[in-house]
């Protein structure tokens, strides 16, 4: 039997707790739990972690990078502002379509790290990356569309993660496409109406 390495066996116990939370819940992702679903003995969990509390925060941080990645579509010759910020905004939500449970964990774990004593900062950090991520993506998008953005970025970044959030959790409730889609491409009417054309040599993101 291959030997595997305390790294290797820390990947297994994060993925595996995953795997468990996303079937039973964050609270009864209990260590045994955990290590049954990697398939290693108890002893191991205790060699790669020195608490419960060190694992969920390996979890938060391998979910909101996995969940929050920027997903901007590539630039269609001849497309307008909008059409290149709606296909942006569309590429995002294919992300959310394909990985459904792993996006209702987020919120899962937000809640349980708020209600945690020790945790809280978790739930700030998670939030602080995303906001980070919206930020990048508008860059993004605008220099795509050849805009700039009329509303200080990290004012419209925190608008933006608000509607993607709220968009995002109302999905997971009722799993309605077309009204998901259609408010994804107001929200993309919108992000038009607080653009401009980019004047050559000037930053692609709004001051």
């Amino acid at each position: 039997m291959t030997r595997r390495s305390a790294d290797e066996r820390r990947e297994e116990l994060i993925e595996a707790a995953i795997r468990v939370m996303i079937r039973d819940g964050v609270a009864r992702a209990t260590t045994r739990a955990v290590v049954a679903e990697a398939g290693l003995p108890l002893g191991a969990f205790h060699y790669c972690f020195r608490s419960k509390e060190e694992l969920l925060q390996s979890v938060i941080e391998r979910i909101m990078v996995r969940a929050s990645a920027p997903a901007v579509a590539a630039a269609t010759e001849g497309a307008s502002a909008e059409e290149t910020i709606r296909a942006g905004l569309h590429t995002y939500w294919e992300g959310i379509r394909r990985s459904p449970d792993e996006h209702l964990l987020t919120y899962e774990l937000t809640q349980y790290a708020l209600r945690q004593p020790g945790l809280a900062e978790l739930a700030r950090r998670q939030y602080a990356h995303y906001a980070e991520v919206t930020v990048a993506s508008l860059e993004t998008m605008a220099r795509l569309a050849g805009i700039e953005w009329t509303v200080p970025l990290p004012v419209l970044a925190r608008h933006g993660l608000g509607v993607l959030d709220g968009l995002t959790l109302t999905w997971l409730i009722d799993r309605d496409d077309a009204l998901a889609l259609a408010a994804l491409d107001e929200y993309a009417a919108y992000l038009v109406t607080v653009a401009r054309p980019r004047v050559t040599g000037t930053p692609a993101a709004g001051a």
